[in-house]
Parts: structure tokens; C-alpha cells; sequence
């Protein structure tokens, strides 16, 4: 999908020329068995390029591109008019150095890894895409078909953009942005068994009272002490964190429950829709009802999917 998504969009303006290339010039098996065959070795990429796109791969299979792949993407990407990564394909680009003291995005369950491991790169997690100069990333799979929608506009107009994005019935501008499929916000253990308690706490009962003088008293310390164990192993404040943890669960409950928004919003801690809402927006980028209607489960049981 990293590959396929933008090439159809590219391929159905019918302006550009595109080639496809690999470390060695041989095929290329993807991660669901796949053979993709290329055109040509990196090293042979000679001549006029325009545009380099470089595809994503699995950070988890333990294999880091090679030193000679993350050389001939420099040496190809420093001529060319604009590069660009989908997905993963970001990591290579920070490698390759094109993103030292760039905005650029990932896909959200890697952006983490990209801020550690490149310090000098400014990680919007939340983007679909970005732009910063010359330099083009994207969050995820199918963001890839944003970002190539968003180099025809650049290239071709807006309207031939458009008329793309209307045949494969996708937005020509996503609403929202990647918060809205994060899935990770529990990954994180801190050291700090102080912290841990209140974690804990936060997220068996979001509903609670989770004010700081009271998380503060429930485990004995200063609220100056717990912000700043917040500041220093979250990177957030408490009351940023309590109100993620609870709209995770308000989402959790708009996407398999039955339950009215005034509801949710009470069984959440937030009290009232309306601050569900503002946190939602805040958090999520889309409002709970914009939400519901995306992934609620009961959306796959219906057979009306057709125009």
C-alpha cells in the first residue's frame, strides 16, 4: 500500500514518468508475498530526477536499511528537485540527513522512534503529511495516496487533483489527522513507581477525581513533584494526560457502545458533551459525533455501502 497508493494516484493524472528502483536492480517481495518488479538499480539512477519517493518498510523485522541503500538515497535525493518518504520511509530519509532541522511525520506508531533516534527532526505526530521545503513526508499506508494528491496539486492544479481523488473515492484533505487511529497511548511504563501508581489509577478510573492536589495526595507527594515527574518521563502535564486517558476511553465506548454523547461524556470524567467535545478536538483533531461516524463498529454490518 506505501507503493501502490501513490502510484495509482500519480499514474492516473497521466503526466509523469515513473521508474521504479531497488538496492540491486532485482525484484522486490513486499510484506504480503508480493513481487514487485523495478526498472532499475539505485545506482544507475542517473540524469534529470524530479521527484524521489522512497517507500516504507518494517522497522520490527530487525533489519535497518543498509548503509549502501541510505547513500544512494542521499546521492539521488541531493539532485532532485524534492524528496519525499511515506510511512517508515521517513526513518531512511533521517538517516540520509534530509530531515535534520525539518518538521516531518511518520507513521504515528514509529513517530516515538523517530524523535529519539533523530533529535534534530521537529515530529509532528498528529500530521497526515507535511511539507517543509523541498522535503515531503507522510504519516502511514494509505497518507501516502494523501501526500501524492497533494505533490498533483502542487504540480498540476488543484482541480486535477480533485478529479483523482473523486475516481478513487478517497478526501483530496483527510478530516482530522493521525491522532484519531492512535492506538498506543498505553505502550509507556514509566520508571518512577510513584508515577506508576497514578498512571495506574488514571487509567482503571478515568471517571474519577484526577485534579492534581488529589493524585498528589492519593500517593504522598508535592503537586510540584508529580508535575514534574509528568514533565520528565511523559513529556506532558497531568491534567494533558488525564484528559487523553479519558478521551481513549470515550473513544473506546463511541466506537462499540450504544450510548448517547451526554453519556459517554459523564461516564468519561469530562462531565458535560461540550467539554467532551473541546477535549476531543483538542486530542483527536475531529469531534465525537465526526468520530462515531468513522469507526463505529456497527458501520461494518450495514449493506448500503454503495452510492
Amino acid at each position: 500500500m506505501d507503493l501502490a497508493g501513490p502510484l495509482q494516484v500519480l499514474h492516473c493524472t497521466g503526466a509523469y514518468r515513473i521508474r521504479l528502483a531497488s538496492s540491486d536492480g532485482r525484484a522486490v517481495h513486499t510484506d504480503v508475498g508480493l513481487r514487485l518488479d523495478v526498472g532499475l538499480a539505485l545506482a544507475d539512477v542517473g540524469g534529470d530526477v524530479d521527484t524521489v519517493l522512497v517507500a516504507g518498510y518494517s522497522p520490527n523485522s530487525g533489519r535497518r536499511p543498509p548503509d549502501g541503500l541510505v547513500a544512494e538515497v542521499r546521492r539521488i535525493g541531493g539532485r532532485a528537485r524534492r524528496v519525499a518518504s511515506i510511512c517508515t520511509g521517513a526513518l531512511l530519509l533521517a538517516r540520509a540527513g534530509f530531515l535534520d532541522g525539518r518538521r516531518a511525520t511518520t507513521h504515528w506508531a514509529v513517530c516515538g522512534d523517530l524523535a529519539t533516534r533523530f533529535p534534530l527532526v521537529a515530529v509532528q505526530p498528529d500530521a497526515i503529511w507535511v511539507r517543509d521545503g523541498p522535503v515531503l513526508t507522510s504519516a502511514g499506508v494509505t497518507a501516502g495516496i494523501d501526500l501524492a494528491l497533494a505533490l498533483v496539486a502542487e504540480d498540476l492544479g488543484a482541480d486535477r487533483a480533485r478529479v483523482v481523488a473523486m475516481n478513487l473515492l478517497v478526501f483530496l484533505a483527510r478530516p482530522g489527522g493521525q491522532a484519531q487511529f492512535d492506538t498506543a497511548a498505553d505502550r509507556f511504563t514509566p520508571r518512577d513507581p510513584t508515577l506508576r501508581r497514578v498512571l495506574d489509577d488514571i487509567r482503571r478510573r478515568p471517571a474519577a477525581d484526577h485534579r492534581l492536589a488529589e493524585m498528589a495526595h492519593r500517593v504522598a507527594v508535592s503537586e510540584r513533584q508529580l508535575t514534574r515527574l509528568f514533565r520528565r518521563e511523559l513529556e506532558t502535564s497531568p491534567a494533558r494526560y488525564v484528559e487523553q486517558v479519558r478521551v481513549r476511553e470515550a473513544r473506546t465506548l463511541l466506537e462499540s457502545g450504544g450510548d448517547g454523547v451526554a453519556t459517554i461524556a459523564r461516564r468519561c470524567g469530562f462531565g458535560s458533551a461540550e467539554t467532551m467535545r473541546r477535549a476531543f478536538v483538542r486530542v483527536v483533531g475531529v469531534t465525537p459525533t465526526d468520530y462515531r461516524r468513522r469507526f463505529h463498529t456497527s458501520a461494518l454490518d450495514r449493506s448500503d455501502q454503495f452510492p
